[in-house]
């Protein structure tokens, strides 16, 4: 008989998942049920908040179990939300074991460490190699010239090989959540109102000219003495 083969599981990494019908409507109070959606791949149903969901237990219930579980870690309405994955052992002790993060709706796994450092050192090795492979094609040989580089040929070759990048327009939630955050934005600084400019009329100034006189001093005539003989 041949052995069963363990079944071949996909890379969460490299998954995401979401349910158009949530998006429009997702708020800190219903994120963790559209988690717990059955079509998340993310979700693990044997959890402690799907035992307090059936149940109808408050959700601080989950503090008195031990167990798996998921919790709302960080709030950034309305575009981002971290959930996380955890086993609690303690009410005061629970060890993470993965977080996932909601990005417009679409829920992914945030990577461990080894998996940024492993993506990082990829990425510098397909740069590294891709370099050489552009400087290799603009090296040249002659026999009477030897071995020399010709930039002007090989950058014209370059430049074919490049493909245009195409833009994808951008989603109807995209424009949604756009014109909700303008519009709260002018709510809470409302542009200021310009006031009718009123032309200021100045009181005609009347301009009064002193006519100023001059009085001359009216000294009586002199008088006359009589002759002495």
């Amino acid at each position: 008989m041949l052995s069963a083969r363990p079944p071949v599981t996909e890379n969460p990494l490299g998954l995401s998942w979401h349910d158009s019908a949530w998006i429009p409507v997702l708020n800190p109070n219903n994120i963790m049920d559209y988690f717990s959606e059955r079509s998340n791949p993310f979700y693990d149903r044997t959890c402690n908040n799907e035992i307090v969901k059936m149940q109808r237990l408050s959700p601080d219930q989950l503090q008195n179990m031990t167990g798996l579980e998921y919790i709302l870690l960080h709030v950034q309405a309305p575009i981002l939300y971290v959930i996380r994955k955890q086993h609690r052992h303690t009410p005061t002790l629970a060890a993470p074991l993965a977080d996932y993060y909601i990005i417009a709706g679409v829920v992914y796994q945030a990577p461990d460490l080894a998996s940024v450092v492993s993506s990082r050192l990829l990425s510098t090795v397909h740069h590294l190699q891709s370099a050489f492979e552009e400087a290799s094609s603009c090296s040249r040989y002659h026999p009477s010239k030897g071995y020399y580089w010709d930039f002007k040929n090989g950058k014209a070759m370059a430049a074919k090989k490049e493909t245009p990048v195409r833009e994808e327009p951008s989603s109807l939630f995209q424009r949604q959540r756009v014109d909700m955050l303008l519009a709260e934005l002018t709510r809470k600084f409302p542009l200021p109102v310009p006031k009718p400019v009123h032309q200021a009329i100045e009181p005609s100034m009347e301009i009064k000219q002193e006519v100023k006189t001059e009085k001359k001093d009216m000294k009586p005539p002199p008088e006359k003495k009589p002759k002495v003989n």
